[in-house]
């Protein structure tokens, strides 16, 4: 497959429009015997899909195992990687009776949540003998806000770990080439302005202010990162499910929870666009982001050798410019996406 590279912002870094995603191989919602999950990321490979994002949180390092044990069999050249920092993970205290906690499978790791230079340099450390490769390409800060952490004074305590000392650890393995760009992970609206005041960061990887259902982020957040050259790269397209499920499913769910009156509605009226035109809901949710110029790529994840085909095959449907023009004349998406 030969795409069309796109620049993360001024970073030097060109990125393909499709990445694979590593949570559902971490077994966020079941667990993935793996062969599945090494035949899943082979098939992503044989559909063209060249950049692959991961984390150390994701199945407690079990997606990163599985990444790696793939991606150290390819040419080192042709893919880029990117994975966390911001937890470390540790042998339990009763190994034989760790139950976990999250990921409904997973390793049996204990974490604790680090932004200091040390907690820092032994995440980055960690990932690389879990990976089993000797290179990140890019490297963000993650879940660094109050959805993860539970308060503000907890997110105020590791911000301040991160100034203090943390974020020397990033700008050394930046300045040295170990790694080719910085960024950070952003869940949760006004979390970009918070980190650019503090950090010169290359890129924010945006898992769900930005998707076909959601985009005030562009009222104030993607200007500044326009005018800072900084990059985007866009997570969870389809919302965390009902973009990708559709309306009428058993359970749709939105923002990883079941999907409210409001965000159902408009999730209709968006299917009844694509009803009209023909368009398939899951392709114009993950093309969708991709019409903005600071995207450089879209991050789905796979659990199965269909899911990585199909991720790989959404950016060639077919999508008429008139069905996002109807669905700016509805008020379906926000007046300042680009045309």
């Amino acid at each position: 497959m030969t795409v069309l590279l796109r620049p993360l912002g001024r970073s030097g870094v060109h990125l393909a429009p499709v990445g694979l995603g590593g949570v559902p191989l971490g077994e966020i919602y079941a667990r993935i015997p793996e062969a599945q999950a090494l035949q899943a990321l082979e098939d992503a490979w044989s559909a063209g899909i060249r950049y692959y994002d991961t984390s150390p949180w994701y199945g407690r390092g079990l997606s990163e195992l599985r990444f790696g044990s793939m991606l150290r069999q390819k040419p080192r050249n042709e893919f880029i990687l990117s994975t966390k920092i911001g937890r470390t993970f540790h042998r339990p205290s009763d190994p034989d009776n760790y139950k976990g906690e999250f990921w409904k499978g997973g390793l049996g790791f204990e974490h604790r949540f680090d932004y200091t230079y040390d907690g820092i340099m032994r995440s980055y450390e960690q990932s690389l003998m879990r990976l089993g490769l000797n290179r990140i390409d890019l490297l963000l800060i993650h879940d660094l806000d109050v959805a993860e952490l539970g308060s503000a004074e907890l997110v105020d305590r590791h911000m301040r770990n991160l100034e203090d000392s943390g974020w020397r650890a990033l700008e050394m393995l930046r300045r040295d080439g170990e790694v080719a760009a910085v960024g950070a992970g952003v869940n949760i609206l006004g979390t970009i302005p918070d980190f650019l005041k503090r950090f010169d960061l290359d890129f924010f990887l945006v898992a769900m202010p930005y998707t076909l259902l959601d985009q005030d982020i562009l009222n104030d957040e993607f200007p500044m990162c326009e005018d800072r050259g900084v990059g985007i790269i866009v997570g969870s397209p389809y919302a965390s499910g009902i973009l990708a499920t559709g309306s009428n499913h058993s359970s749709p769910y939105y923002n990883y929870a079941p999907a409210p009156p409001h965000i159902l509605d408009k999730t209709r009226r968006i299917e009844a666009v694509c009803r009209k035109y023909g368009v398939s809901l899951k392709a114009a949710a993950f093309q969708f982001p991709l019409r903005h110029p600071l995207v450089a790529s879209v991050v789905s994840g796979a659990a199965s050798s269909a899911q990585s085909k199909e991720n790989a095959q959404l950016i060639n449907a077919v999508i008429p410019e008139a069905f996002w023009e109807e669905l700016s004349n509805q008020g379906l998406i926000h007046p300042n996406n680009p045309k």
